[in-house]
């Protein structure tokens, strides 16, 4: 019996590394097949959307702008955001419930993520008429948009929001041309935020060095890899139930069984394994963006969201993919190195993505926005 079980770990395990699907057994055997995939399709159709009209009421369209800032990027995709709606204003709200204290400790990337939300917001604003103007509020710990009419406008920024995503794959190395370049430095600066772009092989070597390391120290801590399997969806029909979370067909990974995914975590993901796989997928790459903020506090953390996310949705209508790598700045102590390296003085570096040319990954999904709407 023993190596039968052993036998199978290891199949399961190759399986999982290779992303394909097999039957174990005979008669009844256990199926790892794609079971719940056109309820996913039609979820991942719903959620990654443009809205059908923009004359719309005010009310109903203030509930789609909230719609849009769910669409952001945030970390772990854990969705950490409230909504409350009022008048001609919108206040966006960290949620605490969906807190990450392993990887993020002192909430940098919750702020951040929220400053996603609000540039979709913003960039949704302008195609219903309606102009954006943003504000930190330090009493409620969140960002307040109000909201003035303007002339409608549909930007490129905007038509890419159901587009974008954090495509966690290989990319085919191409380099990006000087004037799409240019436009993406446009989209990353910010007031109090200013981008570093690196295109050059050996400057991303260089910060491939501090990616390694940073996430060599994640993996060697038990907190953080117990916080990240908690946020993993490995199932259509997990992923469904939540609509949070790591969908592992995002990632490139097969859809398994819950009990199957939880079972072989911890023999395909491993610090060697993640290593090469960075490795891989930063090589492929055009370039890497990394974000600096001029103060640490949470009103430029929000900031440093709002560039970044601008900076995808602006790489998105270029047809570029992109995709996080904070872990050196996630790390205190390579962060501290990735900052001498930078030449930014005592500045926080803020984020970090890489970007190129790659395939479509299967999409994440969303709550609904009942959810993430306060009552008044």
């Amino acid at each position: 019996m023993y190596q039968v079980h052993q036998g199978r770990r290891r199949l399961l395990v190759a399986l999982m590394a290779g992303g394909g699907c097999v039957a174990i057994g005979g008669g009844t055997g256990l199926v790892v097949n794609a079971r719940g995939l056109s309820d996913y399709e039609d979820a991942v159709s719903a959620t990654w959307r443009h809205s059908e009209s923009v004359d719309l009421p005010l009310s109903t369209v203030k509930r789609e702008l909230v719609r849009y800032a769910t669409l952001a990027a945030n970390s772990h995709n854990t969705q950490p955001w409230q909504f409350r709606l009022s008048g001609r204003s919108i206040l966006v709200l960290p949620d605490p419930r969906r807190r990450l204290p392993a990887v993020d400790s002192d909430d940098h990337h919750l702020f951040a993520s929220l400053g996603c939300a609000v540039e979709n917001m913003v960039q949704a604003a302008r195609a219903f008429g309606l102009r954006a103007v943003v504000t930190h509020d330090p009493d409620a710990r969140g960002i307040r948009v109000d909201f003035d009419a303007a002339p409608p406008e549909r930007t490129d920024l905007f038509g890419a929001i159901p587009h974008r995503q954090s495509t966690r794959a290989v990319y085919d190395g191409r380099s990006v041309p000087p004037e799409h370049l240019r436009l993406l430095e446009a989209a990353g600066n910010g007031e109090g935020v200013r981008m570093l772009l690196f295109t050059e092989r050996k400057q991303c070597e260089e910060i491939l060095s501090y990616l390694l390391a940073a996430n060599s120290a994640q993996m060697d801590d038990v907190a953080f890899v117990v916080e990240l399997k908690s946020w993993i969806r490995f199932s259509y029909s997990e992923a469904l139930s939540t609509r949070d979370g790591l969908f592992s067909k995002s990632s490139g990974n097969p859809a398994l069984p819950s009990w199957i995914g939880r079972l072989i975590f911890s023999q395909v993901f491993t610090k060697a394994t993640e290593n090469r796989k960075y490795e891989s997928q930063l090589r492929s790459s055009s370039g890497v963006a990394v974000f600096v903020s001029d103060k640490n506090e949470p009103a430029c953390w929000a900031e440093a969201g709002r560039c970044s996310q601008r900076f995808a949705l602006q790489a998105t209508a270029l047809g570029l993919k992109q995709a996080f790598i904070n872990q050196p700045v996630e790390v205190p102590a390579v962060r501290g190195q990735l900052a001498t390296y930078l030449g930014i003085g005592g500045r926080r570096p803020d984020l970090v993505m890489r970007f190129g040319y790659g395939p479509e990954l299967p999409r994440s999904l969303r709550r609904p926005i009942e959810h993430v709407i306060l009552e008044t």
